[in-house]
């Protein structure tokens, strides 16, 4: 899927408050945007008070080769304050460089081949290997579809453009987080609108939920 372009040091703080000096046993995550309100809601739903939360703009998926020196970036400004930092991004198109990056600086990430993988399971995820030709989306993408899909590829002004960008996908497949019939019929109507069939798992946050589990146990 290709997201539209951000500058890559645009920081969504999203914690309770970030502080310069954080009490020892307080954790901050490193997140990829699109992750934002699954963690938020796991933090509220399991009382993870200890944990802080930033963001990086989901739209870096469109340059992954940026993401290694955006999440440095955070890392560096935030060691000072935090004695756990965790990087919650799979590698997400950035061929390994994300995790020597985080091997350099000594701080853990998440393991997966991409985000959508956390939500559906890492192994469930790789044992689709028929399909290559599925084009992914989330509760967050279902509802932000249009900033994120039809305006910055140009449906919008040109749905003749549909094919040239969906022509080789066969199928849509919504990863749902939160059991919501009006979310259900958006996603079906973006699949409606890009000519694709529609299948809907119902995921819930997959992965996500026990390894930030892990992680707030520490």
């Amino acid at each position: 899927m290709t997201l539209p372009s951000a500058p890559p040091d645009d920081e969504t703080l999203l914690s309770d408050g970030l502080t310069l000096t954080a009490p020892a046993g307080r954790v901050l995550l490193i997140a990829c945007g699109a992750l934002a309100r699954e963690i938020l809601d796991l933090k509220a739903q399991n009382g993870w008070d200890h944990i802080d939360l930033t963001c990086l703009p989901a739209i870096l998926h469109n340059h992954p080769d940026r993401i290694p020196a955006a999440v440095e970036a955070l890392v560096t400004r935030h060691r000072a304050a935090y004695p756990t930092i965790y990087v919650v991004y799979a590698d997400c198109g950035t061929g390994g460089r994300l995790e020597a990056k985080c091997a350099e600086l000594g701080v853990a990430m998440m393991p997966g081949p991409h985000c959508y993988a956390f939500f559906e399971g890492v192994a469930d995820f790789a044992a689709h290997d028929d399909e290559i030709s599925a084009f992914y989306l989330t509760d967050f993408l279902v509802r932000q579809f249009e900033a994120f899909v039809t305006r910055p590829l140009g449906l919008d002004r040109h749905p003749e453009l549909r094919d040239m960008y969906f022509g080789n996908y066969t199928k849509l497949v919504y990863q749902a987080q939160t059991d919501d019939p009006a979310l259900t019929e958006l996603a079906r109507g973006h699949a409606a609108k890009l000519g694709l069939a529609f299948e809907r798992r119902m995921t819930g946050y997959g992965d996500l939920a026990g390894e930030l589990a892990r992680v707030a146990r520490r």
